[in-house]
């Protein structure tokens, strides 16, 4: 990014406790460099981080850090890319235990969506507000599990139409505009919000269905 301050968005959720998901929140010496690296990226930006400050924050030196990481770009790039992976593989579990209705599918699709956008949402910020910030070789690590993630939502969408379950003039742009919002939740969602995480994912399923024109 070409500011060294956080995103607003990303400022907010610094102050939350850090969560990350299972494979990352080791207690070994790797796992609390990325979430010293996650919180300080989350309250100062990536470009207003440095190496000294995340080993800082772990307790090491910088050339002990460098040990497991040879930059800054590949601690964001991990960060990014399993963030992304957790994500989709929260996503395609949720959907293979939705049966077969597009419809059931869909809903299943939206409320894991929301939902872990709800449970990491400091990681979620993050891992999207960063990431132009990741060169082309680095930035593929993420890339991927996020077109296959836009894949089930867009495939879903078009079984949906085909099977006259769905009606909207543009799977994509269906897809685009349910995703964006269920990412939104992370800019807002946290401790004193007015409604749960699952009251939160119910309504916001609702609201992907009448997008598509479907009822359940």
């Amino acid at each position: 990014m070409s500011s060294s301050a956080a995103p607003p968005s990303v400022r907010r959720v610094a102050s939350e406790r850090i969560v990350l998901p299972d494979a990352m929140a080791t207690p070994d010496t790797r796992g609390r460099i990325l979430e010293a690296a996650l919180g300080l990226f989350a309250e100062r930006g990536y470009a207003g981080t440095s190496i000294r400050d995340i080993a800082g924050a772990v307790g090491i030196q910088s050339a002990t850090l460098y040990g497991h990481f040879p930059s800054k770009e590949h601690i964001l790039a991990e960060l990014a890319q399993a963030g992304h992976e957790a994500h989709r593989r929260r996503l395609a579990d949720a959907m293979a235990g939705a049966g077969a209705d597009p419809v059931d599918q869909l809903a299943a699709l939206v409320r894991a969506h929301v939902l872990f956008h709800t449970e990491f949402a400091m990681l979620a910020i993050v891992a999207n507000a960063e990431l132009e910030a990741l060169s082309p070789e680095l930035v593929a690590g993420s890339i991927r599990p996020r077109s296959e993630t836009e894949r089930l939502f867009t495939g879903t969408i078009d079984r949906g139409i085909e099977l006259g379950r769905f009606s909207t003039p543009d799977a994509w742009l269906a897809a685009a505009a349910i995703g964006g919002m269920g990412l939104r939740v992370a800019s807002w969602f946290g401790p004193g919000a007015r409604m749960t995480a699952d009251a939160v994912a119910d309504t916001y399923v609702e609201f992907a269905l009448r997008i598509l024109g479907a009822s359940r």
